[in-house]
């Protein structure tokens, strides 16, 4: 993008707007973390105890969910977010935060975890070690707490399943600024105009610029941005 100069700094247009339709999409979903000692949800907490009869009930294991007695499970919630024009095959850092009375999730595996959108469709699949926040120590009757243990990072743990792509060659091009300003919209309106030799721009509010793309830019958009 063309630079505006304001007060006599060159500032590049790109630190100032967002163009619409491209930006980062938020994932979730219900997963399990396992692998803790001891650490994990009590008995009390019965959805994980639920969670773990169907997962192994998928893999011909029938157990009651009310004989589940294990403290090495936690049950999560993990979120992403999935950036622009992400294909699948990605990696992406997921988090996950405990939801139950577990006490750490340090050394812990979440289990393959199907991330979806607000649509509800899945865009991502979480799996991995987790990097705790921080750690709970008892020993002793003493007892020591960091930062948070409840809650972590997978780094590298999402794999995008479905891609997402703008349409950046459907006219116009909205640019909405960060700050928006009368003055600002004006002169990138100004300052893209000159650079395409077009009137290309126009500023509709402190908050947006139209841009239309020239015919001689047709199907080279990435060029023009």
């Amino acid at each position: 993008l063309p630079t505006v100069r304001a007060n006599g700094a060159p500032v590049r247009i790109k630190d100032l707007v967002d163009v619409q339709g491209v930006r980062e999409n938020a994932l979730f979903g219900y997963g399990l973390v396992v692998g803790l000692a001891g650490s994990g949800d009590s008995e009390q907490v019965y959805f994980t105890a639920q969670s773990i009869s169907g997962m192994l009930g998928r893999m011909g294991i029938r157990v009651d969910p009310r004989d589940v007695r294990v403290r090495n499970t936690a049950a999560v919630m993990v979120t992403a977010s999935l950036p622009s024009f992400s294909r699948p095959g990605t990696k992406i850092d997921v988090s996950v935060s405990s939801m139950g009375n577990a006490r750490s999730l340090a050394g812990g595996v979440l289990l393959i975890t199907p991330l979806t959108g607000p649509d509800g469709a899945v865009y991502a699949v979480a799996q991995g070690p987790v990097q705790a926040g921080g750690f709970d120590i008892s020993a002793s009757g003493t007892r020591i707490q960091k930062n948070h243990p409840t809650s972590g990072m997978v780094p590298g743990g999402g794999t995008v399943e479905r891609a997402v792509t703008p349409d950046l060659e459907k006219a116009p091009l909205l640019f909405s600024l960060r700050r928006p300003d009368f003055t600002t919209a004006l002169r990138i309106a100004d300052a893209i105009n000159k650079s395409l030799n077009e009137e290309a721009a126009l500023a509709n509010d402190p908050a947006v610029v139209q841009v239309k793309i020239p015919d001689v830019w047709e199907g080279k958009v990435v060029g023009m941005m």
